[in-house]
């Protein structure tokens, strides 16, 4: 990818969603997870010719589905109605699964409530008493597609950081997250650590400060 330079304003959900589209080489396979990811099918180029896959049985998936174009019957994993562009297949979930475990997708984007300085993904469960598990196919896209982007805030609500040193909830998967897009910088787990690609909405100083890791200045 090509960083981008610093911005004046944290990412909206949206911008982070562009950001992720832009990101996507043109010709791949993709996944899109439950919520903030599903945003990306809205930015992506008609001529990038990136096959979207839901695992609920739809290759080829298009666009959110707005005002007349909206069909119940036509919906993505997190119940969204969505667009059918011409060539869209359909096929079993069983037949959704094989491609998503056959390592068939190029690229999955999830959410997440942790990332590890290492790339290990927490998804599924805050381990809160009260809470429900949702695992869905997580732990299959996040072990099965070939690269893993995920997009979240950097911090909770109460100001924790989300990109820890390890994981303290449930994981979903081992050393398998390539890219972080959050609303106030764009990560990358390295070999070398983890590098930032951009900032937005504060400086690489501040940024430093709000997570209990090393970050590597790439931009």
């Amino acid at each position: 990818m090509t960083p981008t330079p610093s911005t004046d304003r944290p990412r909206t959900k949206t911008q982070i969603a562009a950001a992720v589209a832009a990101d996507i080489p043109a010709g791949s396979y993709v996944n899109l997870g439950i919520g903030q990811p599903t945003l990306v099918a809205d930015h992506i180029r008609p001529d990038a010719a990136v096959i979207l896959h839901t695992e609920n049985g739809m290759l080829n998936m298009g666009r959110a589905a707005t005002e007349d174009e909206i069909d119940r019957d036509l919906i993505n994993a997190g119940k969204v109605p969505v667009t059918e562009p011409a060539g869209a297949a359909y096929f079993h979930h069983a037949d959704s699964f094989a491609m998503m475990r056959g390592g068939h997708l190029d690229i999955c984007v999830l959410g997440a409530f942790q990332v590890a300085a290492n790339g290990d993904l927490a998804n599924w469960h805050t381990g809160a008493p009260d809470a429900i598990p949702a695992v869905g196919g997580a732990m299959d896209l996040a072990i099965g597609a070939k690269k893993l982007f995920v997009t979240m805030t950097l911090l909770t609500k109460q100001g924790t950081p989300k990109l820890v040193p390890a994981c303290t909830y449930p994981l979903t998967g081992l050393a398998c997250v390539d890219r972080i897009y959050t609303d106030l910088a764009t990560f990358e787990v390295s070999p070398d650590g983890v590098r930032v690609l951009s900032v937005h909405g504060t400086g690489f100083t501040d940024l430093r400060s709000l997570v209990d890791i090393p970050l590597v200045d790439a931009r």
